[in-house]
Order: C-alpha cells, then sequence, then structure tokens
C-alpha cells in the first residue's frame, strides 16, 4: 500500500473555479515527489487539499488516501489528529509562519503538546533535539524569530513540521527567499531526513532543476492538471509535453553559453480558472500546436517507460493495447516565445 494515493482531485473554489482537475498522484514512503509549474498553476491548492486546508466553501472531490485512510471523508476530529503528526506542511516563507511574539521553543513544542506526544518536560527536551537535528543548537530554542536568519527560520520551519513524527512532509517552496548556499544546505538537510526517517516528501517549487536535483519524481502541473510526470532527472533533461519543455528551457544551465546569452521565456500567463480555453488548455502558448488542439483535450498517456504526458505528440493513450506502447519520437524543439 503506497503511503499516499491521490485519485481524480478536483479542487473547487466558491464561485465556481476549478484551480485543480482530476489530478493522479502516488506516493511511496522514503520517495520525493515534486511538484513543478507556474504561479496559478494548482500547485499550492493541491498540497492544501491534501490536509484539508482549503478556505471554507471550496469543494474537494475524489480521494486523498494516507496509508490507505482517506482524508477527504475523516471527521474533523480525526483530520485534526493526522495533521502534524501524520502528515504536516512547510510552509512558504518562514517569518510569515512563525509567531513574532513566542520563542521558537514553545512553537516547535506547541504540537507536540496539543497532540500529547510527551508531558510538558519531554516536549522542551524533544525540542532541543529537533533543533540540533535540523543544525540549529538547541540553545536557540530561547530566540524570537527575528533574531535568527532566513535560512534559520527555515530549519525551525522543518523542526516543526517533524516535531510529531508525521509519515509525510509536503514542503511549499520552502528555499524561495533563500541565497543558493542557504538553499543548497537546505535541500540536503531534507532529503537526508528523508532517507533517515523514511519519510515521504513532496516539494512544491517552479524550479525544475531544484526538484530534478532533490526528487525522485517530477509531475508537472498547467492549468489545474498534470500534464507531465516521470523521473525527476528525465524529465528536466527531455521533458515530452511542450509545456514542461518550455519551463525547462526557462533556466539557464550553467556551463551552456546559448541558455545564458539567449534566455527562452514562454509568452502569457496560464489560464484564468474561470475561463479555460477549450481542448488543450496549453495549446494558446504551445509554440507547437495542430490544428486539432482547440478541440481534444489529451488525457495523460504514455511516454516513455514511468513517463506520462498529456500531449498528442507524446504517444498512445495509457490505456491503449500494449503492443502500442512503445518509445515515443521526441517532440519536435519547443520554442518557447514563438507564436
Amino acid at each position: 500500500m503506497s503511503l499516499l494515493d491521490v485519485r481524480n482531485l478536483t479542487v473547487t473554489y466558491a464561485g465556481g473555479a476549478a484551480a485543480v482537475r482530476g489530478v493522479d498522484l502516488r506516493l511511496e514512503a522514503g520517495h520525493k515527489l515534486g511538484l513543478a509549474g507556474e504561479s496559478g498553476c494548482g500547485k499550492s491548492t493541491l498540497a492544501l487539499a491534501l490536509l484539508r486546508l482549503l478556505p471554507a466553501g471550496t469543494r474537494i472531490t475524489g480521494e486523498v488516501l494516507l496509508d490507505g485512510e482517506d482524508v477527504l471523508t475523516m471527521k474533523w476530529g480525526r483530520v485534526r489528529a493526522v495533521r502534524w503528526a501524520g502528515a504536516s506542511v512547510v510552509f512558504q516563507g518562514a517569518m510569515h509562519s512563525l509567531n513574532a511574539v513566542h520563542r521558537i521553543g514553545d512553537q516547535i513544542a506547541e504540537p507536540i503538546l496539543l497532540h500529547k506526544k510527551a508531558t510538558p518536560a519531554g516536549a522542551k527536551s524533544k525540542t532541543g533535539e529537533l533543533l540540533e537535528q535540523v543544525g540549529l543548537p538547541a540553545a536557540r530554542a530561547g530566540a524570537f524569530p527575528h533574531e535568527l536568519s532566513g535560512g534559520q527560520r527555515q530549519r525551525v520551519m522543518i523542526a516543526m513540521a517533524l516535531a510529531c513524527d508525521p509519515r509525510l512532509i509536503i514542503a511549499d517552496e520552502p528555499t524561495t527567499a533563500l541565497d543558493v548556499m542557504i538553499q543548497a544546505q537546505i535541500l540536503r538537510l531534507i532529503e537526508q531526513l528523508v532517507t533517515d526517517q523514511d519519510l515521504g516528501l513532496i516539494m512544491i517549487s517552479h524550479d525544475l532543476a531544484v526538484l530534478a536535483d532533490t526528487c525522485d519524481r517530477l509531475a508537472v502541473m498547467y492549468a489545474g492538471r498534470v500534464v507531465e510526470e516521470g523521473p525527476a532527472a528525465q524529465v528536466y533533461a527531455d521533458a515530452r509535453h511542450p509545456y514542461a519543455r518550455a519551463l525547462s528551457a526557462a533556466f539557464p544551465r550553467i556551463g551552456d553559453p546559448a541558455s545564458r546569452f539567449a534566455p527562452q521565456g514562454l509568452a502569457g500567463d496560464p489560464p484564468d480558472p474561470a475561463a479555460l480555453p477549450s481542448g488543450c488548455t496549453f495549446h494558446p502558448r504551445c509554440p507547437v500546436a495542430l490544428e486539432s488542439c482547440p478541440e481534444e483535450d489529451p488525457l495523460l498517456r504514455t511516454a516513455g517507460p514511468e513517463r506520462r504526458a498529456a500531449c498528442v505528440l507524446a504517444g498512445p493513450p495509457a490505456d491503449a493495447p500494449l503492443g502500442a506502447r512503445e518509445e515515443p519520437e521526441p517532440l519536435e524543439e519547443a520554442r518557447p516565445g514563438t507564436p
């Protein structure tokens, strides 16, 4: 049984806009799954939906099986018990997530005491252990958030996420506001914790290079759907969906003068969830769109070993006969920004 099994997840905000549309994902313990895409593609909405952290009035359908138990059908008492203890979140922007008037040790100890994982004395001791686990001295438990650097505050957020020994950690842009040296340290720390404690990790980022370096598998989202999924390094280096390829090409590669002096981009923005284009939602921005793309909305289909892509150029449908599921020809080189 998978640690996390997301089936046909759809999230519709009050007003009728579907921010997530029929997403299927699976994650095993000890593995790391990356979620990539531009702002507005549904990544954070998907992550918050996994623990029912979205605002009142939001409609969520489908299944979110955490260790075989559907989070979406749990009673509220059970949901509160699962948060922190079963799955926890490292939010983007630690300074905004930490309480500025409480010492960090008290904030780390709070979920431990709330979930009755230890006595007050035991919670204090575990707080020191958690701080040391993430590379901070236990004595820093008495500090206020403003007395710490950005990287130290992010380490505190990770310590809080680990406080109740969860099986799953969801990290939403955990390194966006950090310089590259601290970013590398935080990423290595997260990787080590996943390996040592056999956790499952979902990491959200717009940076494919970071996800390719950190995660085992990568799912690229566009307009609320997963448009490509596969081994992270392969998706980054040889994307099969034009959007994933354009997203990868937008990042200059060290040692590649062509990408340095002629950086590529993608014109326009993701569509408004309340006014999605007909057919393939990416076709208005796609440099290799076909005449049929405004009419046909392709489902994820086999695009190579352990790979899927929602593009008619990527290969046969995923439910095609096994004899038809051959390695597809590479897509014509996408030229982001070309009309």
